[in-house]
């Protein structure tokens, strides 16, 4: 090693030690007969001294140095005059006797600090400068140390990790699949794997029992800030076990992350009926840090001559604690909010329960103050609240009021990144109606079991069927899903007909699937985690990309390597593809 320690390991008790340190110089400072130089590895920054009087030839190599230079410097442990408590080695210093500069460095493009003066797209081209940061740093730091304590807490439930393949089957369910040319198969294309759920399927009817991996998936979709073309997810399976079990064993598996990464004791994880989650927040992933429930109002507020009320399918209403105080500018910026394309509501009713008990509402001219509290009534609301109405279709409003719901809780400082609340989502419905194909999707993919109770709707009312299906949700976000599979041929067939699927392409795109099945397939069931996601969770980030080493940009961009790019033309002659340029 051309070190003995590193520039985070020296305290008081190593004065007197010899060392010799390697790393990166963060600054310098030339006080004319001494230099100080600050030299910084992962493990932390040392200062080193240089004195005049000491060695005049090692002090003008010190003033040489530029910041990033990659140096070796040897010395005495001694301690600082100027100590400085917010460092572990602030209170040492190394009197250095040798110096050697290992490699010279161009000015960086922006500040290596905490706090830099790079914007994101310059951050992400100097990616390999950005993860010597501190923070960026810390964050694969806390992925590594999640992904150790994953592997410890699964190994010791005696599951086995397997590795299964990234060249595979394109299918046409789910999202676009990256699709790679064959050489050896011209015209034939392998997929990337959006999971490895097949596999991992066949892994238990090979006997495995219960199998995990850590393992890249791939999309080719729209990007947002949880999402990344290329990913990475906890994948697991277990056999002979209901959903009882997986619920248990990866609660512990979360509670145990919370423990070890966060010092933090998760509470017994509550349970969620989907009807319920989008009753009560319109949403699948409701966030819980905080309450706003929706109450619904049909009841009070229809047959009073308001059309908006009267015409709506649903009228819906949140109670913001603690708002009455809003200005009309507040109000009117809410009901901006929820106008934005993306939300697409139409508009904003509010009750105002003033501080002197009185009740004035946006539609007075329709309600009077009887009527007005039967709103407050429903609503449960105290002197100094706000009530916020929307109304309209049933399933567009839940969503446009559960948008609004997340807004205050941000604007009322409710959605504390360093407090966590977790919740399983349960039940979920099996079938999706797409009005684009005019037929039923998997919600969540062609082999999730039914509710045993639920099978016979399949042939009469496949939009009331429910799902064998479970997710878990942190802080509003999904960062888990799976189900208890379909482990019968049978059963398999009549989904994919369900599903549109002939005979024939059900054969063709997953025959390999339902012959296993009849080699004695046991029952199983899975999850997997968004490992992205859930790391981002325990750094306090809100994009994943900040707890990915080699991130691509919005566009599925890698701007550091410049990727994707054109290949050359003798290599796709080598795959049959003709060139569109």
């Amino acid at each position: 090693m051309l070190r003995t320690t590193t520039c985070g390991a020296l305290t008081i008790k190593n004065l007197g030690e010899t060392v010799t340190l390697c790393g990166w110089v963060q600054k310098s400072r030339d006080l004319g007969g001494m230099t100080f130089i600050d030299i910084r590895d992962r493990y932390g920054i040392t200062q080193l001294v240089f004195n005049m009087d000491d060695n005049r030839d090692l002090c003008e190599a010190a003033r040489n140095l530029g910041r990033e230079f990659v140096i070796k410097a040897s010395g005495q442990v001694v301690e600082r005059s100027n100590k400085n408590p917010k460092m572990p080695t602030g209170e040492v210093e190394i009197k250095i006797t040798g110096l050697e500069v290992l490699n010279a460095a161009k000015l960086p493009p922006f500040m290596i600090e905490d706090e830099t003066d790079g914007g994101d797209d310059l951050r992400m081209k100097y990616r390999y400068l950005d993860l010597r940061r501190n923070p960026v740093r810390n964050n694969m730091i806390i992925r590594h140390k999640i992904a150790q304590a994953v592997r410890r807490y699964l190994d010791g439930l005696d599951f086995i990790e397997v590795e299964t393949p990234v060249l595979i089957k394109s299918t046409p369910e789910g999202a676009r699949d990256f699709v790679v040319p064959s050489r050896m198969n011209a015209g034939e294309f392998y997929a990337l794997p959006q999971s490895p759920q097949t596999f991992k399927q066949l892994l238990m009817v090979s006997g495995f029992d219960r199998y995990f991996q850590i393992v890249k998936c791939f999309r080719d979709e729209d990007l947002r800030a949880d999402r990344q073309p290329e990913f990475t997810q906890i994948d697991c399976e277990m056999s002979f076990i209901e959903q009882e079990d997986i619920l248990n064993t990866f609660e512990g598996l979360i509670r145990t992350l919370f423990k070890e990464i966060k010092n933090f004791d998760l509470p017994e994880v509550p349970r969620m009926q989907y009807a319920d989650a989008m009753r009560l927040y319109g949403s699948d992933k409701p966030d819980t840090r905080f309450e706003m429930q929706f109450v619904e109002l049909n009841e009070v507020v229809k047959g009073k001559d308001f059309p908006i009320f009267d015409n709506a399918e649903l009228v819906i209403g949140i109670n913001a604690k603690g708002c009455a105080g809003y200005t009309r500018k507040q109000v009117d910026e809410l009901t901006d909010f929820i106008k934005r394309p993306q939300i697409g509501g139409t508009g904003l009713i509010y009750l105002r329960h003033n501080e002197d008990g009185t009740l004035k509402s946006s539609v007075d001219k329709f309600y009077n103050e009887d009527e007005l509290k039967s709103w407050s009534d429903a609503l449960k609301t105290q002197p100094g609240d706000l009530v916020l109405v929307m109304a309209g279709n049933k399933d567009k409003v839940r969503k446009q009021l559960s948008e609004l719901r997340l807004e205050m809780g941000t604007r009322l400082g409710l959605r504390d990144k360093h407090s966590f609340s977790a919740l399983w989502v349960l039940d979920f419905p099996l079938l999706e109606w797409d009005e684009e194909s005019e037929r039923f999707h998997a919600m969540h993919h062609p082999f999730t079991s039914p509710k045993p109770e639920d099978i016979a709707l399949l042939s009469t009312n496949p939009g009331e069927v429910r799902a064998n299906a479970y997710d878990m949700v942190i802080n509003g976000t999904e960062v888990g899903g799976g189900s208890i599979r379909i482990h019968d041929r049978a059963l398999q067939a009549l989904m994919f007909s369900h599903l549109g699927f002939s005979a024939e392409e059900a054969q063709k795109q997953f025959g390999f699937l339902m012959d296993a099945f009849e080699f004695g397939a046991p029952p199983h069931g899975g999850i997997a985690f968004g490992f992205d996601r859930l790391c981002s969770i325990f750094a306090g980030l809100d994009s994943i990309r900040d707890v990915i080493a080699f991130p691509k940009n919005n566009s599925g961009r890698d701007v550091m390597i410049d990727s994707p790019s054109t290949i050359d033309e003798k290599q796709l002659n080598e795959l049959k593809i003709k060139s569109t340029v």
